[in-house]
């Protein structure tokens, strides 16, 4: 599961890397995904809706495990 999530990731990274940010996997565990939002996303009004509208639900809908994506600071 962790591979199918690390892929997902990876496939997201390109859009987000456009607007010079980037995202990076830390663990999977009880469903929730946690990351670092890094670059220009870290820190990033827009980085919650970038998350959960955006990240979330793209994992969500590819690895049906996943329940949440959390950011670590």
């Amino acid at each position: 599961m962790e591979t199918e999530i690390k892929k997902t990731l990876e496939d997201i990274k390109p859009a987000l890397r456009r607007h010079m940010g980037d995202i990076e996997f830390v663990r999977f565990e009880n469903g929730v995904v946690y990351v670092k939002m890094l670059g220009m996303c870290h820190g990033c009004p827009l980085s919650e809706v970038t998350l959960k509208a955006g990240i979330e639900e793209i994992l969500k809908s590819r690895v049906p495990e996943v329940t949440e994506v959390r950011a670590l600071a």
